[in-house]
């Protein structure tokens, strides 16, 4: 009897939430500020998107900004060593990871505009201008290129990033850099103003900060915050909550220690350690009552307990620590020195690992080092490349450009295909696979891409029409583009639920010739999509192997958590001898594989418990 009336009660309860949170659509937009202290890269885009998973799964809906203080226009002319790897979003906009990183967590589609640079202020600002909209004034940083940031702001923010086309209710903003930097200093000063154009109860600031622990003493050290802090107080913004970072937990005198000197309660300082995987992030934030405060200042119509979608995310967390079977994937590239290089690349992989119950063993490989030079110059090197890809399960060769490594990846590609062991290539990994296979099975051995070879007498690669080499940023061919299959006999088509069209994001100057294809197909290698005009080629595969698909667009870009992207799943099925039952079952994950309990709901409890035990 006291169980029914607790159900009708939260029933009601729930239904209340509901309508309150109806009515909220029409509260005025409410702005969370992430601003960063100390050192830069201290995990700002992971708190930002953590937190507005937190507040989606309170049933709001949330939209996110990242602001780059760098004079460029976007991202896309960078080195991938320089900010890490350029994001692309279904606009062809080129933009900053760690807008990869918040469609993943809210599973949400950003526009290049949710993606500021002091290039496009001042662009703007500086078009106005010409334009005569100052007329008879002084352009000048206040309060000209000031409110330009705001009033972009407020206008990205009513921008839908759902599929039901509503408005956002929460607007989370990140500000790159850290406090203190000159190239930040006009967006700092914009939001000082902001906070009192949208008032007090509809903005919120979050200072990130490092707390470190120097090994000579182990003792945790407060004094960097302590600054960081005061820094940010003397540009005319005081923090609502302190994010603490670093590598252990930090012991409470610690926290006390910062609320004391950073004026600020005890509950408003909020510690993330190092943990296992981001995945924990969210979880741990909301174990520290981030619900409760976010309700309270700014007086949100929500329920203090998390949904079944933070839930969701702590039994993924709890899975991904639990997993014991793992496969070792190798990722040939040229920028393998730093990971975010393939940061999408890598999230892409473990979401697949995960979704089949196995933990992603991701070996990096430089395929400089997989090169006849480097074995000459360090044989030691040079075994040991090869001694990582000779261990791998499968084989992943992603996009780049330029000459440098091309050799090696194309060695690389050689080894999977002779060995039939698991490829996937994707952009530059495509189109090296088409060349391999014209050297070594066609015996075209000139055979090459222009970017590379400009004179090859077998272009079996080439630069595309609408391209202009005079212009390097925004020129090529960018953001979503349909793929159409040829065939219904398509491993990929299957992987995508066998429809007859799909849709992913691309970023290449480069295509396959069409004009050779007929002559790969008639060894094997199929050409099985293409685009609607039937002219570009989308999807390679090579008959009688386990495994081998080539896509000249970026599917990482869309993977999800709980959502893999099907090439990636059909990489790592196939490297756990799991793809040809999976493909036999029509793309069914059994009970002991599958986590779609994370998507549907369709699974009960006692089957979770089954599955990660």
């Amino acid at each position: 009897m006291f169980r029914g009336i607790a159900l009708l009660a939260a029933f009601w309860w729930k239904r209340a939430s509901v309508h309150d949170t109806r009515a909220f659509s029409s509260a005025p937009m409410k702005y969370i500020l992430v601003t960063g202290g100390v050192i830069s890269g201290i995990g700002k885009g992971i708190i930002a998107s953590s937190i507005g998973t937190i507040l989606k799964s309170c049933g709001l809906r949330v939209t996110a900004i990242k602001i780059d203080p760098y004079i460029n226009i976007d991202a896309g002319t960078f080195s991938p060593y320089e900010h890490g790897e350029v994001f692309v979003l279904d606009d062809g906009g080129e933009v900053d990871l760690d807008l990869g990183n918040y469609e993943r967590f809210l599973d949400i589609r950003l526009y290049k505009d949710n993606n500021i640079t002091t290039g496009k202020i001042y662009q703007h600002v500086i078009n106005k201008e010409r334009h005569g909209d100052y007329l008879g004034k002084t352009v000048q940083v206040v309060p000209h290129i000031t409110d330009a940031i705001q009033e972009w702001v407020i206008k990205q923010a009513k921008v839908p990033v759902d599929n039901d086309t509503r408005e956002p209710q929460i607007c989370v903003i990140e500000l790159g850099g850290t406090i203190g930097d000159i190239e930040g200093m006009a967006f700092v000063e914009a939001f000082r103003q902001f906070q009192f154009r949208v008032k007090r109860d509809n903005f919120c600031n979050i200072h990130v900060s490092l707390v470190p622990q120097p090994t000579a003493t182990g003792e945790q050290k407060s004094k960097p915050t302590q600054n960081s802090v005061r820094a940010l107080r003397g540009l005319g913004l005081s923090p609502d909550l302190i994010v603490c970072r670093s590598t252990k937990p930090v012991e409470m005198p610690v926290k006390e220690k910062i609320s004391m000197f950073c004026h600020v309660e005890p509950e408003q300082v909020i510690f993330v350690h190092d943990v296992s995987s981001t995945y924990r992030v969210p979880v741990l934030l909301e174990e520290q009552g981030i619900i409760t405060y976010f309700k309270q200042r700014l007086n949100l119509p929500i329920d203090e307990q998390p949904s079944d979608l933070l839930f969701k995310w702590k039994r993924m967390a709890d899975r991904y620590e639990r997993m014991v079977q793992n496969c070792s994937i190798a990722l040939v590239g040229k920028y393998t020195k730093l990971s975010d290089c393939y940061a999408s690349v890598f999230k892409a992989l473990e979401h697949s690992a995960m979704s089949i119950n196995h933990k992603l063993n991701l070996m990096y490989i430089d395929s400089v080092e997989l090169e006849d030079s480097t074995k000459n110059e360090d044989p030691v090197k040079y075994h040991k490349a090869w001694e990582k890809l000779c261990k791998a399960n499968g084989i992943l060769v992603p996009g780049g450009f330029g000459l440098r490594g091309t050799e090696g990846k194309l060695q690389a590609i050689s080894w999977a295909r002779k060995r039939k062991i698991p490829f996937l290539g994707v952009c530059l990994g495509m189109q090296l696979a088409v060349v391999e296979f014209a050297r070594n099975c066609l015996n075209w051995e000139d055979a090459n891409s222009t970017e590379f070879e400009p004179n090859t007498t077998n272009p079996v690669v080439i630069d595309m029409p609408e391209h202009h080499p005079g212009d390097m940023g925004g020129t090529m061919r960018l953001g979503k583009r349909r793929t159409v299959f040829k065939t219904e006999d398509s491993v990929l088509r299957k992987l995508y639920g066998n429809v007859p069209v799909i849709e992913e994001r691309h970023r290449h100057r480069y295509e396959v010739n069409p004009e050779l294809i007929h002559h790969f197909e008639e060894k094997g290698f199929k050409f099985v999509g293409h685009d609607t005009e039937g002219h570009r080629m989308e999807v390679v595969e090579l008959q009688d192997h386990p495994y081998f698909v080539g896509v000249q667009f970026h599917p990482e870009f869309s993977s999800r958590p709980m959502q893999p992207s099907p090439p990636y799943l059909g990489l790592l099925m196939a490297a756990t001898g799991k793809l040809s039952p999976y493909l036999k079952t029509g793309c069914k994950l059994s009970n002991r594989d599958r986590y779609s309990d994370f998507s549907d709901g369709s699974s009960s409890e006692k089957e979770l418990e089954l599955d990660v035990n």
